[in-house]
């Protein structure tokens, strides 16, 4: 039955250009589940976007010279760029600054304060008294509340995950200056996160989402309390109440109302004015979001109660497959640390699907996990040339010089032609069930058994040696046959982590139109029309030799 899913990615944060961490935990599981659904014939939505306001824009602004509307419009388009190269297939790539977000921010902001569900209370935030300014928690760092990591950040902890206001660190001092500061009263408005402890854990508690989401969010519902969302500064959506032009909406509260804009912004280029009904409001359509575990509570607590607090009824959150982190060569990234990896100079020099493949099959689904270079050739060298091409090469090359460049007409299969086919069928549906489970690193695993199974089946057929007797002509002609739908069926499983490759391979079969339009249930009973012509075979990856590894690990290490 054709289901409809609306697909969200985390919205990546304009101060920075997007990196591998980010690519690994909410854009790449996205981007292979989106291409898998439609794949699949279902009616999918994938959409994210950039989320432009706050303070950590104005902070990155002032440190590179440019207003925050030039660095949120740098990076924007940047990353667009660089989500284009890695072949993410947005749907519809929007931005919080785009016209059409404030508006339905402030109607969220404002339809909580009319039913009670916002307060205005005078509080203590931190100041400093030497800017004489009160300070926003990205200006702020000290000691954890939770876990007592001694660098935790005015809102969340790197560390431990854990979210929290800035005037609950410990020893809370100016991130820009370290000098220490004090708590003073200020006026601020707040969202009643309080009163949705009932209501969220009993939405919760019918969710068969990972065991530590589960485990990381209930004791913090039992904790919830009033969480502030307004701040004393200029660059944000404002808050819609007259003589209050002094205060924004804090960017926790808008940035999650960007998956509404987005949905909008895409039916209206569409001149379809019910996308948002369709999508974010019938109780039909799935709604599955790809995150980092550092954004859990607010897509599992905090974006849920807002919009519970919503007159429309609103879907909430379906699926929430969170990531943990992914790490280089054994330590955090670090941009400022130079611990890092530039991925437009990445993708100058490596295939993306390299990339895509070698990020999908360590991605971090329940632990952190780290990119190695040594592993990124391992990777490489040992599946996607070893297994894979290599047995996509060998079947298409034999067939075009030996065969005449033509599909082979197959003779009854004997008991191991049948026993090939029954085990690669079987490895095309566990494949789909990963891939429809969000299962990515299972499904690279299994779609390199498939490789190994064909080269295995391939080797034992020997089809060198039945060429050279007349009498087991009709035997190569049914092994090499088979080879092919095996080919067939890497192209077919492979296209959600490497479509690039796998449109490679599909061409080289001489198979019509793209595989973006193609359809799993037709093509999985693998059939290929006897004499047909194939086209001439390439190479689909090159080996990464030794010395290019050490030379990117000599970079790393002094920091270039």
């Amino acid at each position: 039955m054709k289901e409809r899913v609306l697909i969200t990615s985390a919205l990546l944060y304009a101060n920075g250009t997007v990196h591998f961490g980010h690519l690994a935990g909410a854009y790449l599981p996205a981007d292979i589940y989106a291409r898998f659904k439609r794949i699949s014939g279902d009616d999918v939505l994938f959409v994210s976007g950039s989320d432009e306001y706050g303070i950590a824009i104005t902070m990155s602004a002032e440190k590179e010279g440019r207003s925050p509307k030039e660095q949120v419009d740098h990076y924007h388009f940047e990353n667009e760029k660089l989500f284009k190269k890695m072949n993410i297939s947005f749907d519809h790539y929007s931005r919080t600054t785009n016209k059409d977000h404030d508006p339905i921010v402030q109607e969220f902001f404002l339809e909580l304060l009319n039913k009670d569900l916002v307060e205005e209370t005078t509080t203590k935030r931190l100041y400093s008294e030497t800017d004489d300014k009160f300070l926003a928690d990205r200006y702020v760092m000290g000691e954890c509340p939770k876990c007592g990591f001694k660098e935790a950040r005015g809102d969340e902890c790197p560390k431990c995950g854990g979210n929290f206001e800035a005037e609950d660190l410990k020893n809370p001092v100016s991130k820009a200056t370290k000098a220490s500061l004090v708590l003073k009263e200020t006026t601020h408005f707040f969202l009643r996160c309080d009163l949705f402890k009932e209501r969220l854990h009993e939405w919760v508690s019918k969710k068969d989402w990972k065991p530590g989401v589960i485990n990381f969010i209930k004791p913090y519902i039992d904790d919830l309390k009033p969480r502030a969302i307004t701040r004393d500064m200029k660059w944000g959506v404002k808050l819609p109440l007259k003589g209050r032009d002094d205060k924004v909406l804090y960017v926790w509260f808008d940035a999650p109302i960007g998956y509404l804009t987005a949905v909008k912004e895409w039916g209206d280029l569409r001149g379809n004015k019910d996308a948002l009904k369709t999508y974010f409001q019938d109780p039909d359509t799935k709604l599955v979001q790809f995150i980092g575990k550092d954004n859990i509570i607010f897509h599992s607590v905090i974006f849920p109660s807002m919009l519970m607090g919503q007159s429309k009824e609103y879907n909430l959150v379906d699926d929430l497959p969170a990531n943990e982190f992914l790490n280089l060569e054994g330590k955090q990234f670090s941009k400022s640390n130079n611990w890092t990896i530039d991925l437009s100079s990445f993708l100058e020099k490596y295939n993306v699907d390299s990339l895509r493949y070698t990020l999908a099959a360590n991605a971090p689904e329940n632990s952190d996990s780290e990119f190695t270079w040594k592993d990124f050739q391992r990777r490489v060298n040992g599946d996607l040339v070893g297994k894979f091409a290599n047995f996509v090469h060998r079947t298409l090359t034999f067939v075009y010089n030996k065969i005449d460049h033509k599909v082979p007409q197959p003779s009854e299969y004997d008991a191991e032609d049948d026993t090939f086919f029954d085990e690669m069928n079987l490895k095309i549906k566990q494949i789909a069930e990963s891939f429809d489970t969000y299962g990515v690193r299972h499904g690279c695993t299994l779609i390199m058994e498939l490789a190994a199974l064909a080269n295995a089946y391939f080797d034992h057929k020997k089809p060198w040696a039945l060429m050279k007797n007349k009498e087991t002509i009709s035997q190569l002609n049914t092994t090499m046959y088979l080879s092919l739908m095996a080919v067939k069926a890497l192209a077919l499983v492979s296209y959600p982590v490497i479509p690039e490759t796998a449109q490679k391979i599909w061409a080289m079969l001489n198979l019509e139109g793209s595989l973006e339009n193609a359809s799993w249930s037709e093509i999985k009973d693998l059939q290929l029309t006897p004499g047909a012509l194939l086209n001439k075979p390439e190479i689909l990856f090159d080996k990464i030799e030794d010395e290019v590894i050490e030379e990117e690990l000599k970079k790393l290490s002094v920091g270039v």
